[in-house]
């Protein structure tokens, strides 16, 4: 209804534009908002009123003349000039209650549009360095990404889901590194492990494998591994410096082929670890991006040469740098180091570039917030390439903090002191982890309260939304166990039964829908579509509080019953779009 009343003032504006009433260079966004109030109607604009200033007329006259000049419409009951110049639009009750049969005939499809015309997006999310295990707030970057690819598919986009592998640099150095001194360890080697290496009791169980898989046959001797080494922080020295070291000890004495054997154990670990956990919480990907891939394909080294031919790029004692302050970076960035290697930037801005050129028309990017300052780089570099830097969106999830009993549960990702995104799926379900992690916009912190996404009461949404689907199911089981039937023909041809507040309300509800679908897969707010289900559950749960469904008139107890299972269908796909599940019993 929304979309034929846009289309109504677009006929009228045109009409007058052709008159001459109003000039043709005006062209305003028409923009149609639904009433608060039922008293002004159910649709209101303000068209009249942005029109005044370059019309040079005042709004309530622009007003009668759209509303003079609207073609006819069955759907429209009335159309009112309120206030200093507002259009509002009385919509006819059988039109509103259409919805109902059209629900129901779609089901699945209902809340589906084609906006996005086939448009080309690629979203990149969750990414993070296959050094460990997943985290909770990994887990928020998966819903949320997850929940926005789901929504720009349902609006008509061809969306490609990437998470790209940070499979080389010097994380994963640190991590090959950890790994082999806790093999150290298992051979009976007694090192005192740095404190910048991996801590957790996983890279305990990767070097576990690795001496299943060769036994002693990569150890060596302590003196051979720590001398000359640099102290470590607890004795005074610089931790950064004594795990680099280390890095370097462990690929002299192990030669490229073993260190390669050992990195690639602890990559491909976790890697399939990561896999596993996002698919069981609902999370798939249509490609895993190798970083290594990007020099593999020669795509770093295109990617300088292509920023030294446009002249942004100078060297200075020995490393190449790139002219980031000329497109508003606070400092000019280094893509090869004096010895020769790329940076982790130079694969960020070979992997951008790639995007872009493999012809997508927009790029989503979802980080964690502590990347805020990465973003004007990646766009200055993306600038200096000849790019359309307004094809890039990068969006900022903020970490999910956990509540347990009231008291915040403390969690830092390198000592291994944390709750990962398995241990929270089982403590209190995918469906609660991926409905709460959703239920914020991604800029805002969100507090993770354990308890109440456990507690089955109407406090917690997703129960509360879930239990309204349930309940919604148990009637029409209540419905054979009574000996009624349920008539969906004779259910929808009397719509105009359902004259009760509280099956008004519901309705209008349901119309709601795909409107907020739109609203939140172009403003990748997910969040719209989890307080819509919300305000939806409750308005289920007032109109079965308030009257029986299964009665003996057969025309209301068919057209209640019908209204309800349009409810159920708008219910269900709502929750499908943010990857939970809607049960049938609770």
């Amino acid at each position: 209804m929304k979309n034929t009343i846009q289309t109504l003032l677009t006929q009228a504006l045109s009409g007058l534009k052709t008159s001459g009433v109003i000039s043709a260079e005006i062209s305003p966004e028409i923009q149609i908002t639904r009433t608060k109030d039922k008293s002004h109607g159910d649709f209101a604009c303000n068209l009249a009123l942005m029109l005044a200033k370059p019309a040079a007329k005042n709004p309530r006259e622009i007003a009668q003349l759209l509303v003079d000049s609207l073609p006819d419409s069955n759907d429209l009951d009335k159309v009112v000039i309120a206030g200093p110049g507002f259009i509002n639009f009385f919509v006819k009750q059988s039109n509103t209650l259409s919805v109902i049969n059209t629900i129901n005939t779609q089901a699945e499809t209902y809340g589906l549009s084609n906006i996005g015309a086939g448009r080309k997006v690629q979203i990149e999310f969750v990414s993070a360095n296959p050094t460990g295990p997943l985290h909770v707030g990994h887990g928020r970057g998966a819903a949320y990404g997850a929940s926005v690819a789901s929504l720009l598919k349902a609006t008509g986009f061809s969306v490609h889901r990437e998470y790209y592998v940070n499979d080389a640099g010097r994380q994963m150095d640190i991590l090959c590194t950890s790994v082999w001194l806790r093999y150290l360890e298992r051979c009976g080697v007694e090192i005192v492990f740095p404190s910048n290496g991996y801590q957790g009791e996983y890279v305990k169980d990767i070097a576990e494998q690795l001496f299943a898989q060769h036994d002693k046959n990569l150890m060596h001797p302590l003196k051979a591994v720590y001398e000359d080494i640099p102290e470590d922080e607890p004795a005074g020295g610089d931790k950064e410096i004594h795990i680099d070291a280390l890095i370097n000890r462990a690929q002299t004495l192990l030669g490229e082929e073993s260190y390669r054997q050992v990195f690639d154990l602890g990559l491909n670990i976790i890697t399939a670890d990561i896999k596993d956990d996002l698919k069981e919480f609902g999370v798939e990907f249509d490609e895993w991006f190798s970083e290594r891939s990007l020099a593999g394909k020669g795509l770093i080294k295109q990617a300088i040469e292509r920023l030294q031919k446009a002249h942004h790029v100078y060297e200075k004692d020995g490393a190449l740098w790139f002219k980031s302050t000329d497109f508003g970076d606070e400092k000019d960035r280094v893509v090869v180091r004096d010895n020769g290697q790329s940076t982790y930037f130079a694969s960020d801005i070979a992997y951008h570039m790639d995007k872009l050129d493999r012809g997508y028309e927009r790029v989503i990017d979802i980080w964690g917030a502590d990347h805020h300052g990465y973003i004007p780089r990646v766009k200055a570099a993306l600038k200096a390439l000849g790019n359309d830097v307004e094809k890039l969106d990068v969006l900022l999830v903020q970490f999910a903090i956990l509540y347990r009993g009231g008291e915040r549960v403390p969690m830092s990702t390198r000592s291994g002191s944390f709750v990962t995104l398995r241990e929270l799926r089982s403590e209190v379900g995918n469906d609660a982890a991926r409905f709460f992690y959703v239920l914020r916009k991604c800029e805002q912190h969100m507090d993770f309260d354990l308890d109440l996404a456990k507690s089955q009461s109407s406090d917690n949404p997703v129960y509360y939304i879930q239990y309204a689907h349930a309940r919604i199911c148990r009637v029409f089981r209540q419905l054979k166990e009574k000996q009624f039937t349920y008539d969906e023909k004779m259910g929808s041809e009397n719509l105009a039964l359902l004259t009760e507040e509280h099956e008004t309300s519901l309705v209008t509800a349901l119309a709601k829908y795909p409107e907020i679908v739109e609203k939140a897969a172009l403003n990748e707010e997910p969040h719209l579509v989890a307080h819509f289900l919300r305000e939806l559950a409750n308005e289920l749960h007032t109109y079965y509080n308030a009257h029986q469904f299964i009665v003996e008139d057969e025309a209301i107890r068919n057209t209640r019953l019908t209204l309800i299972k349009a409810t159920r269908h708008v219910l269900h796909n709502g929750l499908n779009l943010l990857g939970v599940s809607a049960p049938e019993s609770m």
